[in-house]
């Protein structure tokens, strides 16, 4: 196996998930037109409200997305010591991580994306990178364990081959 692996951004499927997002952005688009009673005359508040919201969400992850598509350095960085990747807002904040520290490796399906989930065992390394918000979202209380998702969305090979990839390290 190579010592190091990096995996960059398959611009076929960054172009497919930007003309998704902004179809998407024309619908919430024409419901907030609708919400504020541009086609009946009637103001719906709550309708109005949601849509604004979520299309300003929308539009700020499409922009976003669209400055990082210049970006040539690699999405997924793995070597036999540890990884990083920059897929998900979780896994760009926590950064490195390393195998040692890794429990388990699974596949997620998540809406409508299948997400690579690294379990990781010690937390007390880890505590202090992240912003309380990106703890919450990883951390287990249950388990007292942190859960990181990463991504084949946007990368050259797919979820399953992008897990084959993690175990492979992994167990090495």
């Amino acid at each position: 196996m190579n010592e190091e692996t990096n995996l960059y951004r398959n611009v076929k499927k960054t172009r497919s998930l930007l003309l998704y997002a902004s179809g998407i952005s024309v619908l919430l688009a024409i419901t907030v037109l609708y919400g504020i009673g541009t086609f009946d005359g009637i103001f719906k508040i709550k309708l109005s409200i949601a849509s604004g919201a979520i299309l300003l969400i929308m539009l700020l992850l499409t922009f976003k997305m669209l400055a990082s598509v210049k970006d040539k350095s690699p999405l997924i960085h793995i070597d036999p010591s540890g990884f990083s990747g920059r897929t998900t807002p979780v896994a760009k904040a926590f950064g490195r991580i390393e195998w040692q520290d890794v429990t388990d490796v699974q596949l997620q399906k998540v809406g409508g994306d299948t997400l690579v989930a690294v379990t990781i065992d010690n937390v007390a390394k880890y505590d202090g990178r992240v912003s309380k918000f990106f703890w919450k979202m990883a951390y287990d209380e249950q388990n007292s364990k942190l859960n990181i998702m990463y991504s084949a969305s946007e990368i050259d090979i797919d979820a399953k081959a992008l897990y084959d990839l993690f175990l492979n390290y992994w167990k090495k």
